[in-house]
């Protein structure tokens, strides 16, 4: 496999033609490295299949495990998943940011992007060259971390480079991610809300913004209530 190509882009002042070619290369069913809000992230075109198992493969994921995606707006988001009234008081409150919000999935999506799960984890970032990416992939990107599973995620190109093998077709690199930490997960399928990893987003503030009580599911010392 041949070396992917590095491109480097201003977060402050993004250059159009360096996002324009990472995106024509989702667009044609590779597989990017990109800059997030977060981490970076692992991306291909959520609605390709093939391009989707690739992700699956880079990341040596279990087929089980869910993708979430990135999209650019609450519209694209309803065109993925049900949008019920919890969903669009946490999307209201925390949207673009680090949240990702688990809803039933729309049934034209493909399975393979949840784990054969009803539920898809859907964000809308808060990164300029992320949202102009998303935008010109057609409103929405897988967002999975860029590292592989059961590594850290990559706070850098540099560590997704490295971690990853060079087993992406192309690499925007923006500096070091702003925030180096990983989404809140909150799934609202169920009666009850649950929150399946946490992130920057604290258990107190979710539970203010729907004003009922959420479950904890993650029980790492990491996931104690901040």
């Amino acid at each position: 496999m041949s070396k992917p190509i590095i491109l480097k882009v201003n977060p402050k002042r993004p250059e159009i033609e360096a996002i324009m070619k990472a995106a024509s290369v989702v667009k044609s069913g590779g597989v990017i490295v990109y800059p997030t809000d977060t981490v970076y992230g692992l991306g291909a075109d959520p609605l390709n299949e093939e391009a989707v198992l690739r992700v699956f493969k880079v990341k040596e994921r279990s087929l089980s495990k869910p993708l979430p995606v990135l999209i650019s707006d609450l519209h694209v988001g309803r065109n993925f998943g049900e949008f019920n009234d919890r969903a669009l008081k946490l999307a209201k409150r925390f949207w673009p940011g680090p949240l990702t919000i688990v809803v039933r999935k729309k049934e034209h999506i493909p399975s393979v992007i949840t784990g054969g799960r009803e539920g898809i984890g859907l964000r809308i970032p808060n990164y300029e060259v992320t949202l102009k990416l998303i935008e010109l992939c057609g409103g929405a990107i897988i967002g999975t971390s860029a590292n592989k599973s059961g590594f850290k995620a990559s706070k850098s190109a540099e560590e997704a480079l490295r971690i990853l093998n060079g087993k992406v077709d192309l690499i925007l690199d923006a500096g070091l991610s702003p925030g180096g930490v990983p989404s809140t997960i909150v799934d609202i399928t169920q009666d009850v809300v649950k929150i399946i990893r946490i992130g920057p987003i604290s258990p107190q503030e979710i539970e203010k913004a729907l004003g009922e009580t959420v479950e904890v599911i993650p029980k790492s010392p990491g996931a104690k209530r901040k």
